[in-house]
């Protein structure tokens, strides 16, 4: 099957800043982007993550890739061992113990599948590799190249992070684009703060928030990767630039670019949640987590669900908590349920309404519109009106995952938006982005 997606801890904008400098490390993050570019061109194909685990498999394993690209590797510690001496393989059996017993303990979940599927990991991925990703089926950590970034391993959030990605393709399967993908960025950041915070046993108002603290090496001006109380304060360095984390909707960042922005987007979403954890108090883990979760996993929450969808979901879930997560997502400009983009029902009467379809992604990250009057007169306007009046843009095929570079289409009307990508267009779906769109716009 082909995987996706393929989240990385790093955003592509970081590593192409320090890709072009005349930094030492700037050969690192230039193989790097290279590796990740060959990755999207060649749609790696491994097998899919477990759903059913094995009779007998541990809960989880981590292997080497000794430095090379072959996935998994060679496992050197499972589940129950001694440790091994290596530090990456043991902070990774450390990182990954403490993520699944915050899932089993607090939320019930069994796993990333929540049926108890084994957790594969592998360390000492390529030489000096500036990352660490979800590749749809494994966790995966390079070393760092020994200048900028050191291993990956390291930051216990970072594991949490990444691992978060497989729950939420499991679960609400957000899309890599755009909102529902700065959502799937913000999630594994946010549950990547509970688990950092529950191994130091800090309460909310204890926490310094910061995402990946630790990955840079000294001498970098750089606190973390990330700050989810105060977005875009994580790092100020002549060689990486000023961190371009947003924590508001009136500095909301419009752009093709890292799929719509996910990672600098995201911080609005994680300030959202440091304030909601900071006003319900006590564990993080315990408190807004419990919201979020039950947000993520909740029929509320679908693959397009933008930040006003999810912050309704949240306040759904709430309980008492209700004002204090509302006026949360408020302070960042978000209102709860106001726009919000979830799967749409069938369209109904097509008159007076305008059809919206937009396509982003691929590897240029060109973004094409169209757009038709449905109460006009013509052929295009009379087979559109005949598309929606029958379809629901709503209806996907069953979820396995999207890919972040591939083309996403986000079908807009009658108030509803849905985002579905290509390969999980319906043949009426696809019929209709390719009336509205440009001729060889769908081609593919």
């Amino acid at each position: 099957m082909t995987l996706g997606p393929r989240c990385t801890f790093v955003p592509p904008f970081l590593l192409e800043r320090i890709a072009a400098s005349d930094h030492a490390a700037a050969d690192h993050c230039r193989a790097t982007l290279a590796r990740d570019q060959e990755f999207r061109a060649g749609r790696e194909t491994l097998q899919p993550a477990t759903a059913v685990p094995a009779a007998g498999s541990p809960a989880w394993v981590v292997d080497t890739a000794a430095n090379g690209s072959t996935l998994p590797g060679r496992v050197v510690r499972a589940a129950g061992q001694a440790a091994s001496g290596d530090a990456s393989v043991d902070e990774a059996a450390v990182g990954i113990t403490a993520t699944l017993s915050l899932y089993a303990d607090v939320y019930d979940r069994a796993s990333y599948d929540g049926q108890g599927a084994e957790v594969v990991l592998t360390v000492h991925y390529e030489q000096g590799y500036d990352n660490a990703f979800w590749n749809g089926t494994q966790l995966v950590f390079g070393d760092g190249d020994g200048k900028i970034f050191g291993s990956f391993t390291k930051p216990i959030d970072v594991l949490g992070h990444e691992f978060t990605h497989a729950v939420t393709q499991f679960t609400a399967n957000l899309t890599y684009q755009g909102q529902s993908g700065a959502l799937n960025e913000s999630v594994s950041d946010c549950f990547g703060m509970c688990v950092k915070q529950r191994v130091l046993g800090q309460t909310a108002a204890q926490a310094d928030w910061l995402v990946g603290e630790g990955i840079f090496l000294p001498g970098i001006h750089a606190r973390a990767l990330r700050d989810m109380a105060n977005p875009g304060t994580a790092y100020d360095d002549p060689t990486l630039g000023r961190d371009p984390q947003v924590g508001s909707m009136s500095d909301y960042v419009d752009t093709t670019d890292d799929n719509g922005g996910v990672h600098t987007n995201s911080g609005i979403p994680n300030r959202a949640f440091q304030l909601a954890a900071t006003a319900i108090g006590g564990d993080t883990w315990d408190g807004a987590g419990r919201i979020w979760y039950a947000a993520l996993t909740g029929s509320g929450v679908t693959a397009g669900t933008d930040f006003a969808g999810f912050a309704a979901a949240t306040v759904a879930a709430a309980g008492d908590h209700a004002d204090a997560v509302r006026q949360a997502w408020t302070t960042v400009g978000v209102t709860p349920g106001a726009g919000a983009t979830t799967a749409a029902s069938p369209s109904g009467s097509a008159a007076g309404q305008v059809l919206r379809v937009r396509r982003t992604g691929g590897i240029a990250g060109r973004t094409v519109e169209g757009s038709v009057d449905l109460s006009a007169q013509g052929a295009t306007t009379e087979a559109a009106r005949s598309l929606v009046d029958r379809i629901d843009l709503s209806a996907v095929a069953e979820p396995e995952g999207s890919l972040p570079d591939a083309f996403s289409y986000t079908f807009e009307y009658a108030g509803r938006c849905v985002t579905v990508p290509r390969h999980r267009l319906t043949d009426d779906q696809r019929a209709l982005a390719a009336l509205v769109l440009e001729p060889g716009d769908t081609a593919g």
